[in-house]
């Protein structure tokens, strides 16, 4: 549901919300059907927080410039994993290189994967899925 010829200023646009709160952009990128973004997180806001604000102020954004046919909104749920500050630039490069990645391996597998190395347990029900087209 992120097209091209707004997926840009929708970046910018998020960027703007987590730069606003005082966290640090430091990559932001996007596939048609997910967004990933890499952050320096100001310790004085939650991640949960954080998100909450983010989808809320992003989804009205697309619909009040009216940029999809029907109502936009985000999935409920995010995926958030923590990285070193030695891992910072391969995480950017990987963010950067989301279209090129994603030629290769889906993004469920991927999120798959990220959540079995970060040995973290999950339920089916509650991953990622694709939207059903209206």
């Amino acid at each position: 549901m992120l097209h091209s010829d707004w997926d840009q200023r929708l970046r910018l646009y998020i960027s703007a919300i987590v730069q606003g709160d005082n966290h640090k952009m430091l990559a932001i990128n996007n596939m048609p059907d997910h967004l990933h973004f890499f952050v320096g997180l100001n310790p004085n806001q939650s991640i949960s927080e954080m998100m909450r604000i983010v989808k809320r102020d992003s989804s009205k954004w697309i619909n009040d410039e009216k940029l999809t046919k029907h109502k936009f909104q985000w999935q409920e749920g995010y995926g958030a994993f923590s990285h070193s500050r030695s891992q910072l630039s391969k995480v950017v490069q990987y963010i950067h290189n989301q279209q090129e990645h994603h030629n290769k391996v889906s993004f469920l597998d991927e999120y798959k994967k990220m959540l079995h190395d970060f040995e973290v347990e999950y339920d089916e029900r509650y991953i990622f899925h694709h939207p059903i087209e209206g």
